[in-house]
C-alpha cells in the first residue's frame, strides 16, 4: 500500500508548537492510540515506508550476462563464423550463449529476490503505546498519532515530536550532515529553525546514540524529512562478491591463454600442415568455444544464493554476501553471554536484604512461584515468606519495578517481557507477590531518569515521595557499592560493610547467577536528575541473583566449535565468577580465569595480544572493550566473528571479519554495522552458519574442479588433432553442445551437495588461500588428460572398427560426457574416497543430473534432426558398453589418485 498521507502541506509546524498542542492536533494522548484507531489511521495514511529504489530491469540483468570477456569471445566467434558462411555453427554458438545467459539471468534474479526477501525480514520494529500498553510492532505499521518509545541504539521509525526526553541524543549525519550527535529536548523552537536546529524533533532513519525518549508520530513514509529527499533506509545488496571478482580475474587470464592457444593452433595448421585458413579459423573457434567454461559464473552465483537461503532457513540472515565466503574461515567466535549462549529468560533466584537471604521459586517469565527464607538474622530458616509482614522485601521489589522500563505482558496464555529481560526479571519477581507494575508506576510518578549506559553501569530514577523526593538506583553491584555509604538494616540504617557484601556477591556469582544491586536516597532539592545526584550517599537496599541458564543447543555448539578448530570466547558484563560458572557449564576450554574489563584497560595492545589466545572469558566487559579484543585476535592472525546488540557494539562489529547482530534484542545500529543477523539470538545459529559457509565454499571449489577438466579435455582434443594434422575428434558444434548440457545438468548438481561428514573436523580455511591450490590444479590437469585419453581412444577405436567419422565423433562426445558424469561422482569428495554405497549413490541431485544428461545424450545420438545439426550417428549397445567401461575406469583411476594423495599427505604430516 502506498502512503496516502496528504496532510503534509497543511500540517502544523511541529517543531514550533508545544507537545500538548501537537497531541491535540493529532487527536492523540500520552497513552497512545487504541488498536482500533491505529488500524483506521493505517488505512487512511498508508504504510510507513519509503518508495523503494528501482532495481535493475529484467533486460538490464539479461544484458549484464554478456558483460563477460569469455561470452564476448564466443559472440565474436559466432559473428566470424556467420561471415565465413558457417551459418549452422554461428546459430549454434549464439544459441548456447543465450541459453547460458538465461541460466545466469534466472538464477541471478532468484538471488536478488532472496536477498530482497531477507532484507524485508530485517525491517525495523518500533515500540509504541497501544491501548495504554507498550507493544512492539513493525515500523511500517506506525501511524500519525502513535506514541513511540525509543532508546539508545534504536532507529527512529518516523518523524517524531518529542514529548519526553532524557539525555537524548541522535545521530543525524545522513540527514543534516551534522558530524556529531545532536542533543534533543521537548521545548519548541522557532518556526524558521533550520533542520539541524529542530531540537524538539527526532527524524525518521536517524539513530539514537544516548538516552531514551517518547515521541508523537507526526509524519510517516514519504512525508518524513528523509522521505522528502528520497533517501533509503537500506538498498538491495550487490551480489558481486570477492569470490566472483576472483573468478572474473581468472576468466581474463583464461581468455588470454585460450586465445593464444587458438591463434597458435590455427597458424600451426595453416603454415605447417598447409590447411585452408578458413578451416583452421573454425578449428580455432572450436578450440575457444570448447575450452571456455561459460556456465561457471552462473553456477557459482547459484551456489552462493543457495547458501544465503539455507542460512536464512536456519535463522542466520546474511546482509552482505561476502560473509558467506568469510564464514568458512572463522577461527574465533566472540559471543555475548546473555540470550546468545543462555536462554535470555532471566529469573530471580536469590536475594540478600540486610541479614536475610531469600530463595525464589519458578523459572521463566510466568509470575508463578513463592519466596522462602534461607537465612534470618544469621540463622538457617526455610519458612515461606508472608509478604504482608515483610515490608522490607516488598519495598525492595517495588523499587526494582519503579527503577525499570520493562513490562510483563500475556498473550494466548504465554508471558512475555517488553523491554530488557534482566529488568523484566525484577517485574516478574514483584508480580509473584502481587505487585502490579502498571498501577505502581501510576501511583509513584517518575519525575526524571538517567537511563542505563555501559559507561556508568547503573540506571537511576527520581520519584515524588510524600514531601520529599526519592532517587532509586539499580545496576552492577560493584559499581553501586562504590556509590553507597549506608545499608538498610532492621532497626536503622548502618554504615555499609563492603567486605560482607562483596562476599555475598561472590557467593551468588559463583553459582552462575547474575547479580544486581538496588539502592535509594531521599532528597528534596533535585529538579533534574544528574549523575552527581546518584553517585554518592546512597543506601544499599540489597542484591538479587538472576539465573539465565545455558541453552542446551549452545552446549552442543561449543563442542562442535572445538572439534572444528574454532575457539568460542564469552564476553559479558556479568561478574567474573558468574561468567566462569556459565563457561564451565557450556564446556569452554579455558575456565581457570576470566579477564575483567578493568584489566583489559590496564593492558597495552601488545600485552593483550600475548594473552588473547589463553583467555576464553572476558567479564565486566563493555562494548568498547570488544574492539580491542577483535584487533588483538586479528593481530595474532585470527579470523573472528563478533556478536553485538547495542549501538556501542558498532565499531567492533564493523572491525570483525563477520559482525553478527542480534535479531531480537539487537538495535538497528548494531544490525546496520553487521554482516549477519541472528533471527533467534542463538549461539548455535552462528555455528550452523559457519558450517554452511564451509559447505558453500567447499561446493564451489568442487564445482570449479569438476567443470574445468571437461573444457580442458575438449580444448586439448581439438588442439592435438590440429597439431598432429589428424581429424578433429570433436567438432566446434559438438563442443558447444557438451558445454551446454554439462553446465545445465552436471554443473549444477554439486551446488546442492550436503556438507561432508568431516566438514566440522577440519581446521578453518586460510582466507588468503587461492581458490584453486596446487592440489586442485593438479586434479584439473590430471582429469583433463584422463578424459582426453578416453576421447581419443574411443574416436580411434571406432574408426579402426570401420565406423564413419560421424559415428566416431558421436562415440567420442558420449565418452567425454559419460566420463564427466563418472568424474562428478568422484567430485562429491575432493580428497575422501567415494568407493562406498553412500559415496556413489548418496546424492540425489548427482544422480538426477546424470539421468538428465544421459537423456540429452540419447537425443543427441538418436534423434534425426539432432544428428543432422551436430553430425552424430547412432551407437550400438557394444559401443555403449565400451563407453561405460571407459567411464568406470576413469572413475577408478581418480579414486586411486585420491588414495595415493592421502597416503602422501599422511606421511608428510
Amino acid at each position: 500500500m502506498e502512503n496516502r498521507h496528504t496532510s503534509n502541506e497543511s500540517s502544523p509546524i511541529w517543531h514550533s508548537i508545544n507537545a500538548e498542542e501537537a497531541l491535540q492536533q493529532l487527536e492523540s494522548s500520552a497513552e497512545g492510540l487504541s488498536t482500533q484507531e491505529s488500524q483506521a489511521r493505517l488505512e487512511k495514511y498508508g504504510s510507513n515506508r519509503l518508495q523503494q529504489e528501482q532495481g535493475r530491469s529484467w533486460y538490464q540483468r539479461l544484458l549484464d550476462q554478456f558483460n563477460n570477456i569469455l561470452m564476448m569471445i564466443l559472440l565474436v566467434a559466432a559473428l566470424a563464423s556467420f561471415l565465413l558462411g558457417h551459418t549452422i555453427d554461428a546459430v549454434a554458438i549464439i544459441s548456447v550463449v543465450v541459453i547460458i545467459a538465461l541460466i545466469g539471468f534466472i538464477q541471478e534474479g532468484k538471488a536478488e529476490q532472496a536477498l530482497e526477501s531477507i532484507r524485508n525480514m530485517l525491517s525495523p520494529q518500533a515500540n509504541v503505546l497501544r491501548d495504554g500498553k507498550r507493544t512492539t510492532i513493525s515500523a511500517e505499521d506506525v501511524v500519525p498519532g502513535d506514541i513511540v518509545i525509543i532508546e539508545s541504539g534504536d532507529r527512529v521509525p518516523a518523524d517524531l515530536r518529542l514529548i519526553e526526553a532524557r539525555r537524548f541524543r541522535t545521530e543525524e549525519a545522513a540527514l543534516t550532515g551534522e558530524s556529531v550527535p545532536v542533543e534533543k529536548h521537548i521545548d519548541s523552537v522557532e518556526s524558521d529553525a533550520d533542520l539541524a536546529e529542530r531540537h524538539s524533533m527526532a527524524f525518521a532513519s536517524t539513530i539514537v546514540v544516548q538516552g531514551n525518549a517518547r515521541g508523537l508520530v507526526v509524519e510517516t513514509g514519504q512525508h518524513t524529512e528523509i522521505g522528502k529527499i528520497s533517501e533509503l533506509l537500506r538498498g538491495v545488496e550487490t551480489i558481486k562478491t570477492p569470490l566472483l571478482k576472483q573468478l572474473d580475474r581468472a576468466g581474463r587470464v583464461l581468455a588470454i591463454f585460450i586465445l593464444g592457444a587458438a591463434t597458435f593452433t590455427a597458424l600451426f595448421g595453416t603454415i605447417i600442415h598447409g590447411q585452408p585458413p578458413s578451416e583452421m579459423f573454425m578449428a580455432a573457434v572450436g578450440l575457444a568455444v570448447a575450452a571456455i567454461p561459460e556456465g561457471l559464473p552462473a553456477i557459482v552465483t547459484i551456489g552462493l544464493a543457495l547458501g544465503v537461503q539455507s542460512m536464512a532457513r536456519h535463522n542466520a540472515i546474511i546482509r552482505r554476501l561476502p560473509a558467506v565466503e568469510t564464514l568458512g574461515s572463522i577461527s574465533t567466535i566472540f559471543s555475548d553471554k546473555t540470550g546468545t549462549l543462555t536462554r535470555n529468560e532471566m529469573t530471580a533466584q536469590s536475594l540478600w536484604l540486610g541479614d536475610e537471604q531469600y530463595r525464589v521459586d519458578g523459572i521463566g517469565f510466568a509470575p508463578d512461584g513463592d519466596f522462602h527464607y534461607i537465612q534470618r538474622d544469621g540463622k538457617q530458616d526455610t519458612h515461606s515468606v508472608d509478604i504482608e509482614q515483610d515490608k522490607t522485601l516488598r519495598d525492595f521489589l517495588e523499587v526494582g519495578v519503579l527503577c525499570n522500563d520493562s513490562e510483563l505482558t500475556q498473550e494466548k496464555g504465554h508471558y512475555y517481557i517488553q523491554g530488557d529481560p534482566t529488568e523484566g526479571a525484577l517485574v516478574v519477581a514483584a508480580a509473584k507477590v502481587g505487585v502490579d507494575a502498571h498501577k505502581l508506576r501510576k501511583h509513584h510518578k517518575r519525575l526524571d531518569a538517567i537511563p542505563f549506559e555501559s559507561e556508568h553501569k547503573y540506571m537511576a530514577t527520581l520519584h515524588s515521595s510524600n514531601d520529599n523526593q526519592r532517587i532509586l538506583v539499580k545496576g552492577a553491584p560493584d559499581r553501586l557499592l562504590e556509590m553507597c555509604s549506608t545499608e538498610n538494616s532492621v532497626n536503622d540504617d548502618i554504615k555499609i560493610d563492603h567486605n560482607k557484601w562483596e562476599e555475598r556477591i561472590h557467593e551468588l556469582s559463583s553459582q552462575g547467577l547474575r547479580v544486581l544491586a538496588i539502592a535509594d536516597k531521599l532528597t528534596s532539592d533535585v529538579d533534574k536528575l544528574e549523575h552527581h545526584d546518584a553517585e554518592n550517599g546512597l543506601r544499599l537496599l540489597g542484591i538479587i541473583g538472576l539465573l539465565d541458564p545455558p541453552r542446551d543447543e549452545a552446549v552442543k555448539a561449543v563442542k562442535l566449535c572445538q572439534q572444528a578448530g574454532i575457539r568460542p570466547v564469552m564476553i559479558t558484563g556479568d561478574h567474573a565468577s558468574t561468567a566462569l560458572a556459565i563457561a564451565k557449564q557450556l564446556g569452554f576450554s579455558h575456565t581457570e580465569k576470566a579477564l575483567t574489563g578493568r584489566e583489559v584497560e590496564g593492558m597495552s595492545d601488545k600485552e593483550l595480544e600475548d594473552i588473547i589466545l589463553d583467555i576464553d572469558v572476558f567479564a565486566r566487559a563493555s562494548p568498547e572493550h570488544k574492539l580491542r579484543l577483535v584487533q588483538a585476535m586479528q593481530a595474532r592472525g585470527g579470523v573472528c566473528s563478533m556478536t553485538g546488540d547495542g549501538v556501542n557494539d558498532g565499531p567492533a562489529l564493523k572491525r570483525a571479519d563477520v559482525g553478527v547482530a542480534m535479531g531480537i534484542q539487537g538495535t538497528e545500529a548494531a544490525k546496520d554495522a553487521s554482516e549477519m543477523v541472528l533471527a533467534d539470538d542463538n549461539f548455535a545459529t552462528i555455528v550452523r552458519a559457519v558450517e554452511e559457509g564451509r559447505k558453500v565454499y567447499d561446493n564451489i571449489r568442487k564445482t570449479i574442479t569438476f567443470i574445468l577438466p571437461t573444457n580442458g579435455a575438449q580444448g586439448l582434443a581439438i588442439m592435438l588433432a590440429v597439431l598432429s594434422g589428424s581429424i578433429l575428434p570433436i567438432t566446434p558444434l559438438q563442443a558447444l553442445w557438451v558445454n551446454m548440457v554439462v553446465a545445465i545438468t552436471l554443473g549444477l548438481a554439486l551446488a546442492f551437495e550436503d556438507g561432508e561428514k568431516d566438514l566440522m573436523q577440519r581446521a578453518p580455511r586460510d582466507p588468503k588461500a587461492p581458490l584453486l591450490d596446487l592440489f586442485l590444479l593438479w586434479r584439473v590437469v590430471f582429469v583433463s588428460i584422463l578424459l582426453l585419453v578416453g576421447v581419443f581412444s574411443m574416436f580411434t577405436w571406432l574408426l579402426n572398427q570401420g565406423g564413419s567419422e560421424d559415428l566416431a565423433r558421436a562415440g567420442a562426445v558420449n565418452m567425454l560426457v559419460t566420463g564427466s558424469a563418472a568424474y562428478l561422482i568422484n567430485s562429491r569428495f575432493l580428497i575422501n574416497s567415494t568407493l562406498s554405497i553412500s559415496g556413489i549413490f548418496g546424492s540425489r541431485p548427482v544422480w538426477i543430473s546424470i539421468a538428465l544428461i544421459m537423456l540429452l545424450q540419447c537425443a543427441f545420438t538418436y534423434v534425426p534432426f539432432m544428428q543432422f545439426i551436430f553430425g552424430s550417428e547412432a551407437l550400438s549397445l557394444t559401443h555403449w558398453l565400451a563407453i561405460l567401461l571407459g567411464s568406470i575406469l576413469i572413475y577408478l583411476i581418480i579414486e586411486a589418485e585420491k588414495f595415493l594423495w592421502s597416503r602422501y599427505e599422511s606421511r608428510k604430516n
